[in-house]
């Protein structure tokens, strides 16, 4: 028997397939499966279209094909640096939750998780949660970001989970759409979700009282029905994006603001730093791109470069 079916859940060994009759299959690979050369470290994504094929007793099944993704986000793995973890697939936007407090935003963290949705045309609302938190100064520095990000096209909100502030806007953004959920640990995601729709009852956990940062409540991704239409993707908390599948040239032409700016630079090849005639430069210089997003773009592609130069030397 072959069939195709719908992957709702990543254990990195075993997947949960639901097939058209509804019933969930569990499910390992069969054979072995790259992205764009790279190896992966979960090879099957949420969200994936896969055949599956059963054994002669129909008791066992296994992915065998992987069916033409229209998109999906990836990471560099956190344990395996030469290897990309995918979070998902074929999502039609990503949800973006953080906080200002409790943990402390990361700075940067934002631009990280744009390189990976920007990529693949994607999407994504950026949330800061637990705004019934947020000092006067804190709301200063969500009004200074929110005006950077909605510049550039990106939807941004405040909201509260416990106090269940501006989660019918949320609700209604989700509707009918299939979500990557994901966010720094500890932001409260979970609680986000479940204020959002209280019959999926995700586990939640607090802060660490030790440390103050969060700790893991999702394991592993898992595909959500919400109550009034549409799906969402958990994943677990992210701690630290890096990437290993991007050159400098990508991380420049995935910050929107300076992909715009570089019609205008004096060579074709310009990464915005020290080059003559850089209209990049000469924007940030001038207040119309934003010092901190240039600053972030700064840091990783000294990342990005500092990355590829170890990998060439190691192939000597």
């Amino acid at each position: 028997m072959i069939t195709q079916g719908l992957v709702i859940r990543s254990t990195g060994s075993w997947y949960k397939v639901r097939v058209a009759d509804g019933t969930v299959l569990d499910c390992r690979i069969q054979g072995k499966f790259r992205l764009d050369g790279v190896p992966l470290t979960n090879p099957v994504a949420v969200g994936d279209i896969v055949a599956i094929s059963a054994d002669a007793s129909d008791t066992t099944y296994s992915i065998t094909q992987i069916m033409p993704r229209k998109n999906y986000v990836a990471r560099q793995s956190p344990r395996k640096k030469h290897q990309l973890h995918l979070l998902a697939s074929n999502v039609d936007q990503a949800l973006l939750i953080i906080t200002l407090v409790q943990p402390k935003l990361k700075q940067g963290f934002i631009d990280r998780f744009l390189l990976m949705t920007e990529p693949r045309d994607i999407p994504v609302i950026i949330v800061f949660n637990k705004c019934d938190l947020y000092t006067e100064d804190d709301m200063r520095v969500y009004d200074f970001l929110r005006e950077i990000y909605t510049d550039l096209g990106y939807t941004v909100i405040m909201s509260s989970a416990t106090e269940r502030l501006h989660i019918e806007p949320l609700r209604e953004m989700l509707r009918d759409k299939v979500t990557l959920i994901s966010g720094q640990s500890g932001v409260g995601k979970s609680s986000l979700v479940n204020a959002i729709d209280s019959t999926l009852d995700l586990s939640t956990k607090k802060l660490s009282d030790y440390t103050g940062k969060g700790q893991h409540t999702t394991t592993f991704a898992e595909m959500y029905h919400l109550a009034e239409g549409g799906s969402i993707i958990d994943t677990p908390g992210i701690k630290t994006l890096s990437f290993n599948n991007l050159e400098p040239q990508d991380i420049a032409h995935n910050f929107r603001e300076l992909f715009i700016a570089s019609d205008e630079c004096k060579y074709n090849n310009c990464l915005h730093r020290s080059e003559p005639g850089c209209e990049v430069v000469q924007r940030v210089e001038s207040g119309r791109i934003s010092e901190l997003r240039y600053g972030n773009y700064l840091t990783l592609l000294e990342e990005a470069e500092d990355q590829n130069y170890w990998e060439r030397k190691s192939d000597y």
